[in-house]
């Protein structure tokens, strides 16, 4: 337009939260024949409020409709015509997915910090349950296996609160203008490894949790199935599980490493404060151990190529995983106001495989002969050799 703005025109098939008064979305530029450039480098950042003429409709967007969806229905999600709808440029031209990394981070950190609170809510729900739902004549808490299973979301759920508060501190410390490189490169490296890995396990959780009560678990008026539903698009939105996983990858190809570099040198800071704790002795071996492991397969896996590190790149987003929260759980345990459960949290998850990267690779899971095999296991064809 003459006064520098410009004209959005499109249709969006899935967008979020459209009671929302403004937006920030990616958009390619015409030019005066009309054409535009293909791929992300032709996508730019535009900024656009959304408001309504005197008649109530809006400017610029018309809904087509409203997706049924299978969880999180009190926030609406919706298909949108753009029909002009008045925008601002706020990146260079061809700099959209670049500028649009900063929102990106926020959007997949609030969507962690909704992982770990949502398996803290079904957590505490079926504590007080056990305190009250009798079953073979004593109350579900003095079932020794019970209190396993609900151990083990405890386990599961405090270890996802401290690496989803830790990637927080790590964005407050950028925030504030005060972040070292090694934060920078930490909190580059693990916010999509803290969106993957809380989002799986938060509907692993969720699901054990209202499995806990039983048929309770399974009727709608308890309002617990809408918790297992909404869990679900945690592992979705904001980037799926495999989607994050490359991006693993691609972040410690384009820092040359230093991301991969600032993990084991925090994460053996970590450790060195617990190293005079014998009780935590055990769990300080384990993870040192898997990260000793997890180095060895980072240097084997950089000379295998890219088509081995993309197979690997699930486990090994897993394995980053793991291993930094056992070190978070250690590190809180080494706290002079941690509790003894702290402790025995730590030592719980430690006992788990730290670094399934490494045990696969030693099965040749990521050989060049796998991928055509699990093509034939997929798709029930024939397996030669």
């Amino acid at each position: 337009q003459t006064d520098g703005s410009y004209k959005l025109h499109g249709f969006k098939w899935f967008t979020s939260a459209t009671d929302a008064d403004m937006t920030l979305t990616l958009a390619r530029v015409q030019d005066r024949t009309g054409a535009t450039t293909p791929g992300s480098k032709g996508l730019s950042l535009f900024y656009a409020e959304v408001s309504r003429d005197d008649d109530g409709r809006l400017r610029g967007i018309e809904v087509q409709r409203l997706k049924d969806k299978l969880g999180t229905r009190q926030m609406p999600t919706a298909e949108l015509l753009l029909d002009g709808l008045p925008a601002h440029r706020l990146s260079d031209e061809g700099r959209g997915v670049a500028s649009i990394a900063n929102m990106l981070t926020i959007t997949r950190i609030h969507n962690s910090v909704s992982a770990a609170s949502t398996m803290r809510r079904v957590l505490q729900l079926a504590r007080d349950y056990a305190t009250r739902r009798t079953a073979f004549g004593k109350l579900l808490k003095d079932h020794p296996l019970h209190m396993q299973t609900l151990a083990r979301m405890e386990v599961e759920t405090r270890g996802a609160f401290l690496l989803v508060m830790d990637v927080c501190r790590l964005l407050g410390r950028e925030e504030s203008g005060i972040a070292t490189q090694l934060d920078t490169h930490l909190l580059r490296l693990l916010t999509p490894v803290v969106k993957l890995y809380t989002g799986k396990q938060a509907v692993a959780v969720v699901s054990e949790g209202l499995e806990s009560f039983g048929g309770q678990g399974y009727i709608e008026d308890t309002g617990l199935p809408g918790l297992l539903r909404d869990a679900q698009v945690l592992s979705i939105w904001e980037g799926t599980t495999n989607v994050l996983s490359l991006d693993v990858l691609r972040c410690v190809a384009r820092s040359s490493g230093m991301v991969l570099h600032a993990y084991f040198t925090h994460v053996k800071s970590l450790l060195a404060g617990a190293s005079s704790v014998s009780s935590l002795a055990p769990a300080v071996k384990a993870v040192d151990g898997s990260l000793s492991e997890l180095e060895e397969f980072v240097h084997v896996a950089a000379s295998r190529g890219q088509s081995y590190l993309e197979l690997a790149a699930r486990d090994l987003a897993y394995s980053l995983a793991r291993i930094y929260t056992g070190a978070l759980l250690i590190d809180h345990a080494c706290w002079k106001g941690a509790s003894p459960s702290d402790s025995y949290a730590a030592l719980r998850w430690c006992e788990q495989d730290l670094c399934p990267v490494v045990a696969k690779q030693k099965r040749g899971c990521y050989d060049s002969r796998t991928p055509p095999l699990d093509a034939a296991l997929v798709y029930d064809q024939p397996i030669e050799g």
